[in-house]
């Protein structure tokens, strides 16, 4: 048979794993090629970057949308597991489960909506495929980014306090601050003092810092914790300092930051995926795409 779709994969992924072991995904990907009875192959049959098999990319995906709807879980890295919720719906005996069957769940409709863009996105592919390939491509790339946030942003909220911390320093390090790691570390987290997390130099030299609050919220941070924040900068005598949640930051909250004259950076959660993912932290690049033109004037004759 072809190389199937990954919502067609989805219910027998789901099956595989619900004798509840703990499976690694190369093993899970080669009993569902056995299931489909797919030839050696169609097994081996690559995308069109040739960075991976076609069938292992359908099986990540599949994985990926049951875990967000929370009937599969990953118990260590490259694992896979049936959750509670997912033995309750194999006991149900679903005929199919693809994306419209993930929508009853809260989590998996969460999960594509990202605040509506997901949703926007994937109406924008829709709305292109009679496009261009680049607008083809470049809408697919950005639904790719978002998901790749959304991933992003819930390893962090799993994380640490001190995970969290450290990432932040090695961040603010990459978008060229506090000159290395080393030094920028050194107080973060340390000084405890009145909301202020800690310091980072804002140039290499150190002639300036700047002041950080770093801290996982779940739930919207208020203009009354930005004011707390705003108060400890000014008994250090500062007026610059970057704000950084998980969450998100109210209009009020940050109204309140346009209109003083300290210098204050708000950085929510879905800011702060975008940033991790321009300067590649956390990440890394799995394939990359060249497109060329003819260059017409390579072709004029003198």
């Amino acid at each position: 048979m072809s190389i199937p779709d990954y919502q067609t994969i989805m219910l027998p992924l789901l099956k595989v794993a619900g004798d509840g072991q703990e499976r690694s995904f190369r093993d899970t990907v080669d009993l569902l090629a056995g299931k489909f009875k797919l030839t050696e192959k169609e097994k081996r049959e690559l995308l069109p970057s040739g960075q991976q098999e076609i069938f292992s990319n359908r099986v990540g995906w599949a994985r990926t949308y049951m875990k967000k709807a929370g009937l599969l879980e990953s118990p260590r890295r490259g694992y896979l597991r049936i959750t509670d919720h997912g033995r309750k719906i194999l006991r149900k005996s679903p005929a199919r489960v693809d994306v419209n069957f993930l929508m009853q769940f809260n989590e998996f409709r969460q999960f594509k909506e990202l605040r509506g863009t997901r949703a926007s996105n994937a109406k924008k592919i829709a709305e292109v495929t009679k496009g261009t390939p680049e607008e083809i491509l470049e809408a697919t790339h950005k639904q790719l980014q978002d998901n790749l946030a959304q991933e992003l942003l819930q390893k962090i909220k799993e994380g640490s306090p001190s995970m969290f911390e450290r990432l932040v320093v090695y961040l603010l390090v990459k978008m060229g601050y506090g000159g290395s790691r080393h030094d920028a570390g050194e107080v973060i987290g340390k000084t405890g003092d009145e909301g202020i997390d800690g310091l980072i130099k804002e140039d290499r030299l150190g002639l300036d810092v700047l002041y950080i609050q770093a801290k996982r919220w779940e739930n919207t941070v208020s203009r009354p914790e930005v004011q707390k924040f705003v108060g400890a900068l000014e008994g250090k005598r500062a007026h610059k300092g970057v704000m950084i949640t998980t969450s998100s930051f109210s209009p009020d909250a940050r109204s309140y930051v346009d209109n003083i004259d300290s210098k204050i950076i708000l950085i929510d959660g879905e800011r702060l995926a975008e940033l991790m993912i321009e300067h590649d932290l956390g990440v890394n690049k799995k394939t990359s795409y060249e497109i060329k033109k003819i260059d017409e004037d390579y072709f004029i004759e003198e």
